[in-house]
């Protein structure tokens, strides 16, 4: 394996166990910020020695021990000790030391519960909503601060402080590492919930890199849903998030080709759309429903979704009840990219020129400025109506904005077409 080979699978492995190494980190040190850092030890040495002993059979149990040996060390160097945490301390040391030398033996049974405590000490309310989402993403999502920049729409210098200021808010409260009790947890579910859903969506539609898709992102914000699903099972808010993450996940099969490239939702084989999936968020949409949760921000959502997993071919859609369910979901929880998925389902149902009128709104908003879905939708409601040079101008737009190579080739492909007839409108 030549060593750019290795560099790649290391940064598939990180990807992978990121997460889990850092949540586990985090239950014996007590300290999501010193975590990370162990974490990210662990990678440096990686990256040091696994070009030349190549990738382990259990890179994620390598790491896990490395990063260990690591606390280890900055215990006996008494880091902690000297804050006068002697009990502490000796108890970590303990408690590591039994780690390191079983972590063959014993792999670690708790991670589910690790990762979800990781995620309820992110969401704490000693820190802002925005930086419980910008951590969360950061730690348990494993995205980059320019990806979370574009998932919030702000600048990367102000997610940065707001992850640095969120670890030392943590530290300095000495919050504790745990699934908070049930009066304190009601407070904190609508963080928790929307953290998960922001890193579902990075990985169903990644902001950067050469995959149009991160499945392993889905896979953990879902399971992590399931989970808070049974910890919580009377709050409908929670079902509905489930429900949506299903629905939207039973398309993952049909969302990219043979080679990795995207196909838009109009144009996906519905035969491979996962029809378990499908019915597992459709149970669990009823569910939410039954609780009362109908409105809900994510049982709207939930709704759409499974108006569109009901229709058997693109054709069947019904777009004017998704249009309708959209101008809900508007009054309920406005935003500027509630507008533009309504504008799309608009179009779709009453005509370009009908979704247009609404996106040209939206045009003159600061906060999609930077935003490349706001060029492409208007790209195709300029095609559609056979306006296409300035649909190409659009899509070109699109394109210099993403930092999705699989979408930059898309865009640019649809901006090449614009010479011919009118061209597909994006999917929702």
């Amino acid at each position: 394996m030549t060593t750019t080979d290795t560099h790649r699978a290391i940064d598939a492995v990180w990807r992978i166990e990121s997460a889990k190494l850092i949540a586990g980190l985090a239950r014996i040190v007590r300290d999501v910020g010193v975590a990370e850092e162990l974490a990210q030890d662990a990678l440096v040495i990686a990256l040091e020695q696994w070009p030349h002993t190549g990738v382990p059979d259990n890179p994620g149990a390598w790491l896990m021990a490395t990063a260990k040996h690591r606390a280890l060390d900055r215990l006996r160097r008494g880091k902690m000790i000297e804050r006068k945490h002697e009990e502490l301390g000796r108890e970590l040391e303990s408690e590591q030391e039994v780690a390191v030398a079983n972590f063959d033996a014993a792999p670690d049974e708790d991670i589910g519960d690790d990762l979800l405590r990781l995620m309820f000490t992110a969401c704490h309310p000693v820190l802002t909503p925005e930086a419980r989402a910008a951590l969360t993403l950061r730690v348990l999502g494993g995205l980059t601060t320019d990806e979370i920049a574009r998932a919030f729409l702000v600048p990367e210098p102000t997610i940065a402080q707001r992850i640095v200021r969120a670890k030392r808010a943590l530290a300095d409260a000495r919050v504790p590492f745990e699934i908070p009790g049930k009066d304190a947890l009601a407070a904190r579910l609508s963080s928790v919930l929307e953290v998960l859903y922001l890193v579902f969506n990075e990985g169903y539609a990644a902001t950067a890199g050469d995959d149009w898709m991160r499945p392993a992102l889905c896979e953990d914000a879902l399971r992590l849903g399931r989970i808070l699903a049974e910890l919580v099972p009377q709050e409908p808010e929670v079902h509905a998030l489930v429900a949506l993450m299903e629905i939207q996940a039973s398309r993952a099969g049909a969302r990219i080709d043979s080679s990795g490239a995207p196909i838009l939702l109009l144009d996906q084989d519905r035969a491979r759309w996962d029809q378990l999936l499908i019915r597992r968020g459709l149970a669990a949409l009823a569910r939410a429903e039954t609780l009362g949760g109908a409105h809900g921000l994510y049982a709207l959502q939930a709704a759409i979704a499974a108006c569109h997993a009901r229709a058997r071919t693109a054709a069947e859609t019904d777009w004017t009840d998704i249009a309708t369910r959209y101008a809900t979901l508007a009054r309920c929880a406005p935003s500027p990219i509630v507008e533009l998925n309504r504008a799309v389902a608009v179009a779709m149902a009453f005509g370009p020129a009908a979704g247009l009128e609404l996106v040209e709104v939206l045009t003159a908003e600061p906060s999609l400025k930077g935003y490349h879905l706001l060029p492409s939708v208007r790209g195709d409601l300029l095609a559609k109506l056979w306006r296409h040079d300035e649909a190409r101008a659009e899509f070109e737009r699109a394109a210099a904005l993403t930092r999705n190579t699989r979408e930059r080739e898309l865009l640019r492909a649809r901006a090449a077409a614009c010479a011919g007839g009118p061209q597909s409108i994006k999917g929702i």
